[in-house]
């Protein structure tokens, strides 16, 4: 499966914003984009650029390559409601994501090596798609066999140095290594600095 390797970093300081938590201490020290003139390129500029790096911006924050996120942008307007908000509510719902809300990894690309990895059941049945969206009443649970190794071992202290905040729409027990979907996730649960209708607008072109 295609993924956008490069490094998270980098990424971070092109779009202005941390994508990841070890982005915040190299953007305190290091601002502007990336690249050997970049002091010499300027932020802003026309409406089209704003909204093309929102839509940057969003799609490598939750890890998704262009067709993906296109592909799910459609459905958003599809979908009833505000296209934007839909939006991030099926981002919010992805495995890896809902993995990385729970506090079990600490950044998506960990959460989303987890699940590729086979490492949950999905409702009793293992998964290794980290794009399946869950719905209330799933369950995700770490398998018995991945119980045993060093990283689940430690589940609990991982759980709790998270910077993740309690959320309305899932319930996790670090003890149990077990994740319960009990509703839809609210648009104030999204990553803060997001403004959807930059990308609603950039998809209506």
């Amino acid at each position: 499966m295609a993924r956008d390797n490069s490094p998270i970093v980098k990424q971070s300081r092109r779009e202005g914003y941390a994508l990841a938590p070890k982005a915040h201490k190299v953007m305190a020290k290091k601002s502007g984009i990336p690249g050997e003139h970049s002091n010499m390129r300027v932020r802003g500029g026309s409406l089209y650029l704003s909204q093309l790096r929102e839509k940057q911006k969003v799609r490598r924050l939750y890890g998704l390559l262009e067709k993906q996120f296109a592909k799910l942008m459609k459905e958003a307007f599809k979908g009833e409601g505000l296209a934007g908000e839909n939006l991030l509510q099926f981002l919010e719902r992805r495995a890896d994501n809902t993995v990385f809300r729970a506090g079990f990894a600490t950044t998506r690309r960990q959460a989303r090596q987890l699940v590729s990895h086979g490492h949950f059941l999905l409702n009793g049945r293992r998964v290794d798609i980290p794009s399946i969206r869950l719905k209330p009443g799933d369950v995700l649970e770490v398998r018995s066999k991945s119980q045993k190794s060093e990283y689940f071992k430690n589940l609990e202290q991982t759980v709790a140095s998270s910077s993740q905040s309690t959320l309305s729409w899932l319930k996790a027990d670090a003890k149990k290594m077990k994740i319960e979907i009990t509703g839809l996730p609210k648009r104030e649960e999204a990553e803060v600095g997001i403004n959807e209708q930059l990308i609603v607008e950039y998809y209506s072109r």
